[in-house]
């Protein structure tokens, strides 16, 4: 999905979620949305607060959170925590379920899908009676650099 179709469509959902919640899409947010939907990869809220403020130097580090768990709570974004106990976001709305492989020593995190992994886990879920809503998997190791 091209970016442009990503964001009209994000801006839509968020909007609609923000409604139910009895609050408004304001510019700041749209903003904060628009940086988070144009990031790749993982990012911080640091991260999102330098490119927001790039778009809009009024926006708040504290505007940045609030919209970041806004943006958690209506599925938009994903948040990680990669053992290092720093949170970071990737976007989940237009982006396939994945898990990833994270490297102890330099931190480099690598995405991967395997649908048999996927089939497993419904497998063993089904076999203990368990509903499963969402799930992370998150191996850590060492990258073939550090290796």
């Amino acid at each position: 999905m091209k970016d442009a179709a990503l964001l009209k469509e994000a801006e839509k959902s968020f909007s609609g979620f923000l409604e139910t919640q009895s609050l408004k899409l304001t510019s700041q947010r749209r903003t904060i949305l628009g940086q988070a939907i144009e990031a790749r990869g993982h990012f911080s809220a640091d991260r999102l607060l330098d490119l927001s403020k790039k778009k809009d130097p009024t926006i708040s580090k504290a505007t940045v959170y609030r919209t970041l768990a806004l943006l958690k709570e209506s599925k938009i974004l994903e948040e990680q925590d990669f053992g290092d106990g720093r949170k970071v976001y990737e976007r989940a709305l237009g982006h396939r379920h994945h898990d990833h492989f994270i490297c102890i020593r330099c931190g480099k995190i690598i995405e991967f899908e395997n649908d048999e992994i996927e089939k497993l886990q419904d497998t063993e879920a089904a076999k203990c009676r368990f509903k499963v809503v969402y799930h992370s998997l998150k191996l850590f190791g060492f990258c073939q650099s550090c290796s």
